[in-house]
């Protein structure tokens, strides 16, 4: 009876034990999943962190011509600078003039961008060089001829012509005086008589306020 007993309590003590070891592992194999699963979402969200700031970084887009070796379009992100646009299009070829662009300038989307050559500069320079030099800066075969009509302009540039007493083609060199407009002032000189002061020709039809600030400093009636 006694064994009996005994065995019974074993039996008991293997179970309660076999219970407590059971509880135990599953208790810990719950906390692993748990720190697995906290430990999958911290990685999924770190993940879809970057996702979303790879996103949130806008990209432009450049045409880049001219001295660099590689010409066309080149991405880049937002606030880039021209060195950046430089880089993506494989440098700066040997004839660049550096001297017109900034390097450190920020880009816009959907610009065109140009990077001078050193013969752009001087095809420029002929070309200023070329505009100086017209058709009245050269002499004409007849010297003689050339040298009266510039003195003959110059002293046009520097006398004033008198209203009271200019013919009608003296008063057509007038700027702004056609024919028209030159022999109203002669008839009106004919019919009331010389003119007092030089304001007085505004009287005249056809010679305004516009007109007379035109002419004024070319006119007198001494």
């Amino acid at each position: 009876m006694l064994s009996q007993i005994k065995d019974k309590k074993i039996i008991l003590i293997f179970i309660l034990i076999v219970i407590v070891l059971g509880f135990y592992y599953y208790k810990n194999l719950g906390n692993r999943e748990d720190t697995n699963t906290i430990e999958e979402k911290l990685e999924i969200d770190t993940k879809e962190e970057k996702k979303s700031e790879e996103s949130e970084v806008q990209r432009i887009k450049v045409h880049i011509t001219g001295a660099v070796n590689k010409e066309g379009l080149v991405e880049l992100e937002s606030e880039s600078r021209l060195s950046d646009a430089i880089d993506k299009a494989g440098g700066l070829k040997e004839n660049a003039d550096l001297d017109k662009v900034n390097l450190a300038s920020i880009l816009e989307d959907g610009i065109k961008v140009y990077i001078p050559k050193i013969e752009d500069r001087n095809n420029t320079e002929n070309k200023e060089t070329s505009k100086q030099i017209s058709s009245s800066d050269m002499l004409p075969s007849n010297s003689k001829n050339f040298e009266t009509s510039k003195n003959t302009i110059k002293e046009k540039d520097t006398s004033k012509i008198n209203i009271n007493t200019a013919t009608q083609e003296e008063l057509e060199n007038l700027s702004g005086i056609g024919v028209s407009t030159a022999k109203k002032i002669v008839d009106y000189r004919k019919q009331f008589g010389r003119f007092k002061n030089i304001e007085e020709i505004k009287k005249v039809n056809g010679i305004g306020e516009a007109k007379f600030k035109k002419i004024k400093e070319f006119i007198t009636i001494k």
